[in-house]
């Protein structure tokens, strides 16, 4: 009987000890809500709007001004390039969608008479965890 009864207290301590869980939550904080940015691309430069954003998930449309078709790079801090639009006809608009890090990213356009735009990115925005009805 004894026997049966700790056998019994082990078995139960085992499942007992099996609940308490991982040490991961399944609740962990969501990332930052994507921006929108707006980039106009002119004869001259490329202007981008807001020029300074918190690190994450954006997406950046860009409208096609000029009088040639234009493909834009994204080149980061260390020359690389983090992203880049298909060609966009003049008078068109593209759209690129780019997980920012922190640092300064060129917009640079593959035609050489237009000036390159600069976009200066910040430090992570805060978690969209207790936003309601995102997208």
């Amino acid at each position: 009987m004894r026997r049966s009864f700790l056998a019994g207290a082990a078995l139960l301590a085992g499942i007992v000890a099996m609940g308490c869980g991982a040490e991961d939550h399944p609740n962990d904080p969501r990332p930052p809500a994507g921006v929108n940015l707006s980039a106009t691309i002119n004869n001259h430069r490329v202007i981008i709007a807001p020029q300074e954003i918190g690190a994450g998930l954006a997406t950046i449309t860009l409208s096609n001004q000029a009088a040639d078709d234009v493909e834009v790079k994204f080149i980061d801090q260390t020359g690389r390039r983090a992203g880049a639009t298909n060609p966009i006809a003049a008078g068109g608009v593209g759209t690129v969608q780019i997980n920012l890090k922190q640092g300064s990213y060129e917009l640079m356009p593959d035609v050489s008479t237009i000036s390159s735009g600069t976009l200066t990115v910040g430090t992570e925005r805060p978690s969209a965890q207790n936003d309601l009805l995102l997208p």
